[in-house]
């Protein structure tokens, strides 16, 4: 069914989970806007990345989902914060029940979901996507939702936004890079090449002797300088990498200042390496070379979380076939360092 045109819509976009999952957004939100500029386009997000959203061009105002207890709590808590907005539309990117409780009890006319889970009931159009099939990346899944959305309202879709989907002034970066190679005394010359041993638990990663092996036979033409970086609770993770460096060129920047400040930092890594998961996804939405290790569980593929960076700036390494599917152990660790020395180091 399509519905009337509005050309200054108010559109409510809903991914209130996991940092990784809401870069991976960012692609359909830059989309959105750019196929509807007169719209005003607000996010519903956790606390924990609400920070990020604020700083989205794409974006106009950022809901913090209150997150009470309980799906009926939260979603009547919700759908009161919701209600004075009055959104002509809501697009739920991930659906959950209290969300989706939410928006119908709000009175939103529109209400776009994927067709899964009991949550489907509270929304007039769905869209089947199978996602447990993990058959493209997750972002593509997103994008599908807003042509849906864009078809339905007879706006033409625009061009497919193009990385870097999030990008800071370059003097503002370059002060920052500076100050950061005087602190830790890193010559100019040398690249920077993060490594984010820290992982979310969402997705196998490598072990810390498989880190430490495969920073050990990095190679680069002119120099270059590890840098292990750690979120809020991370810190004893890369302290324990740092210990299995001895005679490796490394520091340790620990992200104590939020995530816009570390993902500043990011937009100066020359290569981002690092499991699935979120830091990762803030360096490819930043469009910076980046180097992931996936496990292969359908759930939880290259594919399925490929990251949003340019295909000519992203590598991905999941175990062999033959072997189990989250046996990180059978990843050549050797291969991958010299596959990485070659596109990025030399």
């Amino acid at each position: 069914m399509q519905h009337p045109v509005n050309p200054a819509p108010k559109i409510l976009v809903i991914r209130n989970d996991r940092l990784g999952d809401f870069m991976l957004a960012w692609p359909a939100l830059a989309w959105l806007r750019a196929s509807l500029p007169e719209a005003h386009i607000t996010v519903l997000v956790p606390a924990y990345t609400a920070s990020l959203a604020e700083i989205c061009p794409s974006l106009h105002s950022v809901i913090i989902d209150p997150k009470q207890q309980g799906d009926w709590r939260n979603g009547r808590a919700l759908a009161k914060l919701l209600r004075p907005h009055h959104f002509d539309a809501v697009i739920t990117l991930f659906s959950r029940f209290d969300t989706g409780l939410a928006v119908w009890s709000a009175g939103i006319g529109y209400r776009l979901a994927p067709a899964t889970k009991l949550a489907q009931v509270f929304y007039n159009h769905r869209l089947k996507q199978r996602r447990s099939e993990s058959a493209k990346p997750e972002y593509e899944y997103n994008l599908d939702l807003v042509k849906v959305f864009l078809l339905d309202h007879r706006s033409q879709p625009a061009p497919l936004p193009q990385p870097p989907y999030l990008h800071f002034h370059e003097t503002e970066v370059s002060a920052l890079e500076s100050e950061f190679r005087n602190t830790h005394r890193i010559p100019g010359a040398s690249r920077l090449v993060f490594v984010h041993a820290g992982h979310g638990g969402s997705a196998s990663n490598l072990s810390l002797e498989q880190y430490a092996e495969l920073i050990r036979h990095l190679q680069s033409r002119n120099g270059h300088h590890v840098v292990l970086t750690a979120g809020p609770g991370e810190e004893s993770r890369s302290q324990a990498l740092s210990g299995l460096l001895t005679g490796v060129p490394h520091c340790l920047y620990s992200s104590r200042e939020g995530l816009v400040k570390f993902a500043r930092h990011l937009q100066f890594c020359d290569v981002f390496i690092s499991g699935s998961t979120g830091p990762l996804h803030v360096a490819a939405a930043l469009d910076r070379c980046t180097a992931a290790f996936y496990p292969r569980r359908r759930s939880s593929t290259a594919l399925r979380w490929q990251a949003v960076n340019a295909a000519e700036r992203r590598l991905a390494f999941e175990p062999p076939a033959g072997s189990g599917e989250s046996d990180m152990q059978a990843i050549d660790i050797l291969s991958a360092a010299a596959e990485i020395s070659d596109k990025y180091l030399q």
